[in-house]
């Protein structure tokens, strides 16, 4: 009797842990499965690409189709337009949100699978416009740096190109060249360069003057050329003219050095790093899998012309273009922006498995202060810049001029937003070592713009 009583005590402990196991499988199986599947080795997802599919612009114009390899639109130009976001077939330009999205566009679900078993991927739609990615890559020409367009409504990336560009399928000898010409060739210069702003970071300064100085806009301030702060020392700002008594508007529309040092011994370098980091200037920004560098200033603490030069937008200032162009659509948006996304939705079979959604920054700055940088940097476009060079939109810009020593040119900057209810759109241009930012990033613009104004009504 005792060994039938032991035997069953052996067999139940043997059942309880075949039920413990078999609930212990299926907990695994629901909450990790999809870990299990969309591992870097399962041959059902991967091949040697991460995330089998097709990508395409917003107008389903294919781009890259990563299914049994990389499959790149037939358009040569639209193909350089694009390398740097969806990567090269060596690996030197990579494509994160491909790896990023990898579940998404193989479609795994507890019920069905895999939906991309046998060759078979989902579809990636990106916000981006193939029609206004070439016209970008064709504005900015032989010229090095990158030009966005960003929708700071719903926070759809339109186009942003980065040069120099190459074409994947024609591959330029990168590694041999001498001349220069393919200097940064790697780099997704909207995401991963920063750049020492010049006049555009004067924006900043005044956004932190309106929060802080109560009269700033009753002010005026006096240019002779230069302003000196230890003449022994030969601490002092230059100005590229002298401008004699003006405004605080007049100092933002003639990029005046000298108005805003002055403006600069006001604020001190805390209040003036303090604002700036407000505006998530210095942060870096991650959308789609993929992050920005963080920008820097570095002014509190510092001596008082050091302070006045970051407040020009030179010293130690850095900026992100991507991340600036979102602070453009937080003036846009009376303080409160949209943070910038590449993909749009994803799809296989009949349903979606991710579709985009915008997300707010919160809000950086007051209302009053956005609406009055809003009025001033209209006020550049309409008294200094000129309304016919901006495709008949309501046009909101700053023109900027960096110094980057080292013997080079100064690169040219420009950055603003349109205002008009049907052209939401905020934009960015960088010219490296392409002297005036008026100069040489309006024309750029002009024809992007255009672009952009001609596509959205088609959209």
């Amino acid at each position: 009797m005792n060994k039938v009583v032991g035997r069953a005590k052996i067999m139940l402990l043997l059942i309880l842990i075949l039920a413990a196991g078999s609930v212990f499988f299926v907990g695994e199986y629901l909450f990790q499965a999809e870990t299990w599947v969309m591992s870097a080795g399962s041959p059902h997802v991967y091949n040697q690409n991460a995330g089998c599919g097709l990508i395409t612009d917003r107008d389903n114009i294919p781009l890259l189709d990563t299914t049994n390899d990389r499959v790149y639109t037939e358009n040569a130009v639209l193909r350089k337009a694009i390398i740097h976001w969806l990567g090269d077939r060596e690996g030197n330009i990579s494509a994160p949100l491909l790896s990023h999205y990898a579940d998404k566009v193989a479609n795994f679900d507890i019920i069905s699978g895999v939906y991309n078993y046998g060759g078979v991927g989902g579809q990636v739609t990106l916000s981006l416009s193939a029609e206004l990615q070439i016209a970008a890559l064709e504005a900015m020409g032989d010229k090095k740096g990158t030009v966005a367009v960003y929708n700071y409504k719903t926070g759809e990336i339109l186009c942003a190109v980065s040069t120099p560009a190459f074409d994947p399928d024609n591959l330029p000898d990168i590694a041999g060249d001498t001349t220069g010409q393919w200097n940064g060739a790697y780099v997704n210069r909207f995401m991963k360069s920063t750049y020492i702003p010049g006049s555009i970071f004067k924006i900043v300064t005044a956004a932190a003057a309106l929060e802080t100085i109560p009269d700033i806009q009753q002010q005026t301030f006096t240019c002779n050329g230069e302003t000196i702060y230890n003449e022994a020392a030969g601490d002092k700002v230059t100005c590229l003219g002298k401008h004699g008594t003006i405004s605080f508007q007049e100092a933002l529309t003639y990029s005046c050095n000298c108005a805003f040092a002055q403006i600069a011994d006001q604020l001190g370098g805390e209040t003036l790093q303090r604002y700036a980091e407000q505006f998530q200037i210095t942060q870096s920004i991650s959308f789609d899998g993929m992050t920005t560098v963080e920008g820097n200033i570095t002014a509190a603490g510092e001596a008082p012309v050091m302070v006045a030069w970051s407040a020009i937008g030179q010293h130690k200032d850095l900026i992100n273009p991507c991340q600036y162009l979102t602070f453009m659509g937080v003036i846009a948006g009376d303080g409160v922006g949209v943070e910038p996304h590449l993909v749009n939705e994803i799809s296989g079979g009949s349903w979606k498995s991710y579709a985009a959604k915008s997300v707010s920054t919160g809000r950086l700055m007051s209302v009053d202060t956005a609406k009055t940088l809003q009025e001033m940097m209209r006020a550049n476009v309409e008294n200094y810049y000129g309304d016919e060079n901006f495709a008949g939109l309501t046009v909101c810009a700053k023109s900027g001029t960096a110094e980057v020593g080292g013997g080079q040119k100064p690169n040219a900057m420009f950055c603003g937003f349109a205002t008009d209810e049907d052209y939401p759109l905020a934009f960015i241009v960088v010219v490296e070592e392409g002297g005036s930012g008026r100069r040489t990033c309006i024309p750029i613009l002009q024809q992007v713009l255009a672009a952009c104004k001609e596509a959205m009504d088609e959209f």
